[in-house]
């Protein structure tokens, strides 16, 4: 039996899998931030279900580094040492989430995609995987001749590059408020937000007294979404297109330095929720707007992953790759 783990800033799945199956025997989602730590949701998972675990494998939403994490938006530490030793298997791996995502590609079927590009025929080469939702993620798959081989990067934190005078005033004014400001300040579901406040700040556009008090409610980035989405708010709709073109111009940076000539996968929660603003182009035109590198990324295929357990199917393949404990 292998265990697998989807270790979100949201929240977190961890399931059973046997070798070889796609589905989970068994599978249990807890919100993150109701949990002071990863080990009480991991001994709830095993008190309830008692699976016999041969080997294991998280994803987990942070910088791994000698099989130690510790989570970007949650104050946790997770340990793979420990976790094999809680288990009572001599190895589990720990490895950042987007690489998760990127080892659960293979795994999926063309139902879970949709294509924003469909980019060369026969197009291969470097992958690159960028995912906008809690946070900013970014991954690599590197071809090595015979397959694709995931690698995690920190990418989401890379700094925010303005391309205009609007999103120059964006800067100088996420930069009065914070001492640095990265793509995922931007790029994010409080990227949303923070843009929305921003383009309401400046008065780009009025706040009606309904938004305000649903914003005030809480879930402000679902809410500014849903508002743009039905036509409600203008401000909203222009925040949202804002974003998308932020997560655009950044899927063209990472698909640049990955060259990603074998495709480029937008995952997150945010682009699925989405699907009517991704499909519009405002995300392409930004993706494409490279100057004289765009017949390079008009070559490349570009899809949306639309199946939401990617990284916990890519955390147990991992797992079901590793060598024998």
């Amino acid at each position: 039996m292998i265990l697998a783990g989807d270790v979100g800033g949201t929240k977190t799945i961890l399931a059973a899998f046997e070798p070889d199956k796609r589905d989970p025997v068994l599978q249990e989602t807890y919100p993150s931030r109701d949990h002071a730590s990863f080990d009480t949701i991991l001994e709830a998972f095993l008190d309830r279900h008692k699976p016999r675990v041969e080997r294991a494998c998280l994803g987990i939403a942070g910088p791994v580094k000698d099989g130690r994490s510790q989570a970007t938006n949650l104050p946790w530490v997770v340990d793979a040492a420990a976790l094999g030793r809680k288990l009572g298997i001599r190895e589990a791996q720990i490895i950042n989430d987007l690489e998760a995502n990127a080892w659960g590609i293979p795994s999926l079927g063309p139902e879970d995609f949709l294509t924003l590009n469909a980019g060369a025929p026969e197009a291969s080469g470097n992958g690159a995987v960028i995912a906008a939702g809690t946070g900013c993620g970014e991954a690599g798959l590197y071809w090595d001749g015979h397959a694709h081989r995931p690698f995690a990067t920190e990418g989401g934190h890379t700094d925010f590059a303005p391309r205009d005078e609007l999103e120059i005033d964006l800067l100088r004014y996420l930069r009065a408020r914070h001492e640095r400001v990265s793509v995922e300040r931007l790029v994010s579901g409080p990227g949303l937000v923070n843009i929305y406040r921003f383009l309401r700040d400046t008065r780009q556009g009025e706040e009606p007294p309904w938004l305000a008090e649903a914003l005030e409610a809480g879930d402000d980035g679902g809410v500014i979404s849903e508002a743009a989405r039905e036509g409600k708010s203008p401000l909203c709709e222009l925040a949202i297109d804002v974003f998308m073109s932020l997560y655009g111009a950044e899927a063209g940076n990472l698909a640049l330095k990955m060259m990603s000539t074998g495709g480029v996968y937008v995952g997150g929660g945010i682009a699925p929720k989405n699907l009517w603003k991704i499909e519009d182009g405002t995300f392409m035109k930004a993706f494409l707007g490279k100057g004289r590198m765009r017949p390079i990324l008009e070559a490349m295929p570009v899809r949306v992953i639309l199946n939401q357990r990617t990284a916990l199917l890519g955390a147990a393949r991992c797992a079901a790759l590793q060598a024998d404990p």
